[in-house]
């Protein structure tokens, strides 16, 4: 008996989990297809099934990365919201928070993979270039200013800050968690400090 068109999709969508854990712990170059399919149960002739190869799949996990970390950014909005707290100061705490700097399986995937994409494949570069852009828009939409212009610069700076604050933590966590720590605090309190929050 085939496998029915739900098993297949429920198939692909474990192959894409499997792989976006590996990945984002170990970076995309460091996986290999073996590791790969056992970690989500497949042989390499299934996971050609549904992958023409690991740059498609590579493709498919940064697309959906993507989207999670749209979600992601939706929810902590609309909580901030319910809240009656300023979502652009919530985030910026979360963003810089000991949990997040922890949370690499399912934080901001564009801080997860910002060291493997420019090897990457174009589309999936793209997904990680697109998911950037909306990542700013979306920041800038939440900023104090009457101008686009300067919103957008303002957004452009303060994700850029936010991103790199959180490698460098992320890079010396293990060997000095005291520097981690203090690479979060001192960019939370300097962000803040500038957003007037």
């Amino acid at each position: 008996m085939g496998v029915t068109k739900q098993q297949a999709i429920e198939n692909k969508k474990a192959i894409v989990e499997a792989a976006e854990k590996l990945f984002r712990r170990r970076g995309v170059a460091a996986v290999g297809l073996t590791e790969l399919t056992k970690a989500a149960g497949f042989t390499q002739g299934g996971f050609y099934n549904h992958f023409k190869s690991k740059d498609a799949l590579v493709a498919a996990v940064m697309e959906k990365a993507m989207e999670d970390g749209a979600t992601l950014f939706n929810s902590g909005v609309q909580a901030s919201k319910a809240a009656k707290a300023t979502p652009i100061k919530r985030h910026v705490e979360w963003y810089l928070s000991q949990e997040h700097l922890a949370n690499i399986e399912q934080g901001c995937p564009l801080t997860a993979y910002a060291g493997d994409v420019r090897r990457l494949s174009e589309e999936a570069r793209q997904s990680y270039t697109d998911g950037l852009k909306w990542n700013i828009e979306q920041l800038a939409s939440l900023l104090d200013n009457d101008d686009p212009q300067q919103r957008r610069k303002q957004a452009t700076a303060l994700f850029s800050q936010l991103v790199g604050a959180l490698v460098l933590s992320r890079a010396v966590a293990e060997t000095d968690p005291a520097l981690a720590s203090e690479i979060l605090e001192a960019g939370r309190q300097q962000l803040l400090l500038a957003l007037g929050k």
